[in-house]
Formats: structure tokens, C-alpha cells, sequence
């Protein structure tokens, strides 16, 4: 399902800073564009857009979330069996393997101001070890 943005985009850009894959293109002031190819449906253009100008393709307004309001992966260590899918699916690099004491599995750690809420690190973990709260 692809995404892309209405006439209601002023320009302001953020979107564009914000896309992880760089899928998104414009100009200051002048209506933005997202490259299929490119997008990873992350959602974090139209979470972040203060215009509600992000719809998905069935022209649902994708709406505005306050950024502390952003759900973050919380990890269940007793289930997780440290394979490292969520840290590899992350777009942003929020995720990394905590330090591995001698005979210790090693767990992920969030970064979280590097977290954008996509919630790929939940829907890719085979053992259901990661929830968005």
C-alpha cells in the first residue's frame, strides 16, 4: 500500500527530514512527493505532518502525533533469543545488541530519540518478544 501527499502540503519539509529512506522529495514551500520505490511505510511522514497532508491509498488522512505520544519496543528478555531480526529491521538505527557478558545472551537496547514508532522491530519478531507500548 503506497502513501503520498495531498495538495494540503505547504512545503515545511519535515517529512523529507524525517523519512528514513530518503523516499520523499520536494522544495521549500512547494508540494512534497513520495517514490513508491523508496517508501517503507513507516507512517512517521504523516505521524509528524502538521498539515494532515499524508493519506494512505485509500485516502486516509495518516494523522499528526505528538512525538512523545510515539509508542517505543518494549522487550521481553525471557522470550527473546537475541537473533538480532529486530535490530537488522530497525530503519532508523534506533535498536543495538547490549554488551554480551561471557555466557550471557545479549539483548537489544532502544535508542530512544532514534525510534520513529514504525513498529517493523514488533511485527518481524519471531518469538514475540517485542511490544509497542
Amino acid at each position: 500500500m503506497a502513501l503520498f501527499i495531498n495538495e494540503k502540503c505547504n512545503g515545511c519539509t519535515l517529512c523529507a527530514k524525517i523519512c528514513p529512506s530518503q523516499a520523499i522529495t520536494g522544495d521549500k514551500k512547494e508540494l512534497h512527493i513520495i517514490d513508491d520505490n523508496h517508501c517503507i511505510e513507516c507512517f512517521v511522514c504523516g505521524k509528524l505532518c502538521p498539515q494532515d497532508a499524508v493519506e494512505n491509498l485509500f485516502g486516509i488522512v495518516i494523522k499528526q502525533e505528538k512525538k512523545s505520544s510515539w509508542k517505543k519496543p518494549v522487550f521481553d528478555n525471557k522470550k527473546c533469543m537475541s537473533c538480532i531480526i529486530c535490530i537488522e529491521t530497525c530503519p532508523t538505527g534506533a535498536l543495538f545488541s547490549s554488551e554480551q557478558n561471557e555466557g550471557d545472551n545479549a539483548f537489544p537496547e532502544l535508542i530512544p530519540k532514534k525510534c520513529i514508532s514504525c513498529g517493523f522491530c514488533e511485527s518481524e519478531c519471531p518469538v514475540e518478544a517485542v511490544s509497542l507500548k
